[in-house]
């Protein structure tokens, strides 16, 4: 890995983006995440590699009101990260939305676009929309692509792990450390575990602790949400299939939500309906 690190560095292919984000000037739909539990981020960071040797991912999650943390090793591929989803909603609650990126573990495959993927049929039953952020804008889930930097760096850079054993309780213990003692400037000094208790607001968890047993079921009601910014090209890109847009929306972000029960698609601009169409689900 140093060798490999090495040859990266000396290409010049390690270079991170600094400073702040630089707006362009187009309103991005971000979330309203005032309240513990409105919007948590997840995120797939890997592979990782630690001593054993042991091949592993990291499914990370933050509430975003209250800067609290969870980190759950995913040990068998990405396939097995909703069961590490359901960890994580019985530690940290239910959001009423989850946002993630693009990547194919969390959506499905481009074959079948409205199938609805796992990840979507696991929220929906449990009252979470997830709303997948635009493409290749991995700053839109800003918080927890931040803490996935400290996360490499005061865990996986420090913490010595032998084994799989040592991966799921190292991981258990950093997460509660950061909940417990790392203190934030956005919540005014407090640590994410003292923001939760300011807020006095009751979570929502999982009704069993053992996740659903696939393959899940078609939801019949619910909400997932999808973020794209419209091109030249005039067409929104939902999983793999395209839809045309009107020119007004060119270069223009665009929030499309699927609304499961009454099988439509309704697309959005700055919170006004500019299209809503049959959506049949299969």
């Amino acid at each position: 890995m140093r060798t490999i690190g090495r040859i990266l560095a000396r290409h010049g292919l390690t270079h991170r983006r600094t400073g702040r984000y630089e707006a362009k000037g187009k309103r991005y739909p971000a979330l309203d995440a005032a309240h513990p539990g409105s919007v948590h981020q997840s995120d797939i960071v890997g592979p990782c590699y630690i001593g054993g040797p042991v091949r592993f991912y990291s499914l990370n999650t933050i509430d975003v009101a209250t800067g609290r943390c969870s980190t759950e090793p995913v040990l068998r591929g990405k396939a097995a990260v909703l069961d590490a989803l359901w960890a994580t909603w019985l530690r940290l609650g239910l959001p009423r939305y989850l946002q993630v990126d693009n990547e194919t573990a969390f959506w499905g495959s481009r074959r079948y676009p409205r199938a609805m993927g796992k990840l979507i049929r696991l929220c929906l039953p449990q009252g979470v929309e997830p709303c997948f952020i635009a493409f290749a804008e991995p700053w839109r889930n800003g918080v927890v692509e931040k803490f996935n930097h400290l996360w490499r760096e005061k865990f996986l850079g420090r913490v010595p792990m032998e084994g799989e054993e040592d991966l799921v309780r190292e991981s258990l213990a950093f997460e509660q450390r950061h909940n417990r003692q790392y203190r934030y400037s956005k919540l005014n000094g407090r640590t994410p575990f003292e923001a939760l208790a300011a807020a006095k607001e009751p979570l929502r968890f999982p009704a069993q602790e053992r996740p659903p047993k696939w393959p899940l079921p078609k939801p019949e009601t619910g909400y997932y949400h999808v973020v794209q910014f419209i091109r030249s090209d005039a067409r929104l890109n939902l999983f793999g299939e395209t839809f045309p847009m009107p020119p007004e929306v060119v270069y223009e972000y665009v929030w499309a939500t699927v609304d499961v029960g009454r099988q439509r698609l309704c697309l959005y601009l700055d919170d006004a309906v500019i299209d809503e169409r049959e959506y049949r689900l299969r």
